[in-house]
């Protein structure tokens, strides 16, 4: 039988896969494969399951948000597989999952991923972290690490919304420099980023974003007054944008550098991501992905 590793993190979203493990794992053998599962938790390391792989594994099944799957690509990158993952949107907001357009339904997916062939993607790469929908920086990633869990899995979009207006009346401004090949910037920002996907907590941001076209999306909200921030920032979060407005700035890039004096947190994929200056640059077709 051929081996898949199965990484699931069984507090994501409504742990609603923990309702599913056994038919998921009849659904496998019936196609001659034999899982192997890890399940995610602090006690034991997920990069020590990695190391244990070689190319003999067929994929790689992963059960969680957009934060385990980024766990797994870097782990998997880093020990340098390159096996197809497949994915069951099992977190709070699945960005990646939802830009895939990955079935919900998690025994549609499973059968998906068993009778399909694999799709090589766009993956991004920041420093030395890889990213596969975005690196954030300011207000929403601020949003986003504060947002407690049990928030996001009780309200899930909900909460990103409370939590952004309780942040922004508090917010310092960032002074970035902005470089790429052809282009060379400075400007004052509330929040930017830089998107392989095209929504970030379930907020379609990057609508002209593919994954596939080995470019990456950098949006920058400009600190234009609070009262000017304020207004763009939830046209968007309303969805009532046709393009990007006023004070929004918008351009795609195969590799882009960012330096920032002051010392504020970055973002990728939910998970903290590397300290300044950043470097980001799009490895096209750098990630194989079954089901989809």
């Amino acid at each position: 039988m051929k081996k898949v590793k199965f990484i699931y993190n069984p507090h994501a979203g409504e742990k609603v896969i923990l309702e599913y493990i056994d038919k998921i794992i009849y659904m496998y053998q019936k196609k001659g494969f034999i899982l192997e599962p890890f399940r995610i938790s602090f006690e034991f390391d997920i990069n020590e399951t990695i190391s244990e792989m070689d190319d003999t594994y067929h994929h790689i099944l992963i059960s969680g948000g957009d934060g385990t799957i980024n766990q797994v690509i870097n782990s998997m990158k880093n020990k340098g597989l390159d096996l197809p993952i497949a994915i069951l949107p099992t977190g709070t907001a699945n960005d990646f999952a939802t830009l895939l357009e990955i079935d919900s339904d998690i025994e549609k997916a499973v059968e998906k991923i068993l009778t399909g062939e694999f799709k090589r993607i766009d993956l991004g790469k920041a420093n030395e972290k890889y990213f596969v929908n975005v690196f954030s920086c300011g207000l929403f990633t601020e949003v986003s690490q504060k947002t407690p869990s049990v928030l996001k899995n009780t309200f899930g979009k909900l909460a990103y919304y409370l939590n952004g207006i309780k942040e922004i009346p508090h917010f310092k401004k960032i002074n970035i420099k902005v470089e790429t090949d052809s282009i060379t910037f400075s400007t004052s920002a509330l929040v930017f980023f830089v998107f392989n996907g095209k929504s970030a907590g379930s907020l379609k941001i990057a609508y002209k974003s593919k994954a596939d076209d080995g470019m990456l999306d950098v949006i920058i909200f400009k600190n234009d007054g609070l009262a000017a921030t304020f207004s763009s920032v939830f046209r968007f979060l309303r969805e009532e944008h046709l393009d990007y407005p006023e004070g929004v700035v918008h351009f795609k890039t195969n590799r882009v550098k960012f330096t920032v004096l002051d010392d504020i947190n970055t973002d990728i994929d939910g998970e903290p991501g590397p300290k300044y200056p950043v470097e980001i640059e799009c490895i096209q077709g750098g990630l194989k992905i079954l089901g989809i």
